[in-house]
């Protein structure tokens, strides 16, 4: 039996991701995991494929080892993982209560590490791992910052990853995409502190950053930037100081 498995998949990324990978990869079935399985059974009607839906918190003990449960129950080859939970808090490094940052940690680095190690036994030459990073990986961010050190932890594993799993014919591709409008990430970022960053421009859509993320994967890519602003700040963060950087990213985010 060939899956995929999608993390985060209730909402935004994940859920673009788990629909289009129903439609577009040869699979028998799909797995998708999140914490509101309400919001999981809603995809039922949407999938052409038979869905498992795992209602994980995977942030708490134990949820990597259910998921690992099911995996040795079911003995299925795992075709692509996509590693989509996450969240984010901006504002004041006062005004992020510190739970919400080591929640962030949490989701956003030590559960997509144990995800990615329990499913890996399950992958064979061919499989595909996508790590959902993001353009903040490529620079310090202030105002959001412990958000961008998980998404550059994200990045680094992802890069470190794929080249060890290069000989078993496994590709890792980090996804780091801009701003993302139709998902909720951006309201739920805003509850640290809504001034910290007063517009998103040019922020793009799920669906086209998943269809972008999903080509470059199968086209072996250790990096995907689904977009223009993010392909540009990925090669000026080559060229410019991370000074330089904050110095342009403080005057866009008064804009």
């Amino acid at each position: 039996m060939k899956i995929a498995v999608v993390t985060g998949a209730s909402s935004g990324l994940g859920r673009a991701f788990a629909l289009q990978l129903a439609r577009t990869e040869q699979l028998d079935e799909l797995w998708v995991i999140a914490r509101r399985q309400e919001r999981l059974e809603a995809l039922r009607p949407r999938c052409p494929l038979p869905l498992r839906v795992l209602p994980l918190d995977l942030t708490a003990p134990g949820a990597a080892d259910a998921l690992e449960a099911q995996l040795k129950a079911a003995a299925p080859e795992v075709r692509v993982l996509v590693c989509a939970a996450g969240f984010g808090r901006m504002g004041d490094a006062r005004a992020v209560p510190r739970q919400q940052s080591a929640a962030m940690i949490a989701l956003n680095c030590t559960a997509a590490v144990e995800v990615t190690q329990v499913c890996l036994p399950w992958m064979g030459r061919g499989g595909r791992i996508l790590e959902i990073c993001s353009t903040a990986a490529f620079q310090p961010f202030p105002y959001l910052n412990v958000y961008a050190a998980t998404k550059a932890f994200l990045y680094r594993y992802s890069r470190a990853l794929g080249q060890e799993l290069r000989g078993r014919g496994i590709t890792v591709t980090a996804v780091c995409p801009y701003w993302i409008k139709d998902t909720e990430f951006i309201p739920a970022a805003k509850q640290g502190d809504g001034g910290a960053v007063r517009h998103f421009p040019l922020a793009t859509r799920a669906g086209r950053v998943a269809a972008r993320a999903l080509l470059d994967s199968r086209r072996g890519r250790a990096v995907s930037t689904p977009g223009a602003v993010c392909t540009v700040h990925r090669y000026a963060s080559k060229c410019l100081s991370d000074a330089a950087l904050m110095a342009l990213w403080e005057g866009l985010r008064r804009l």
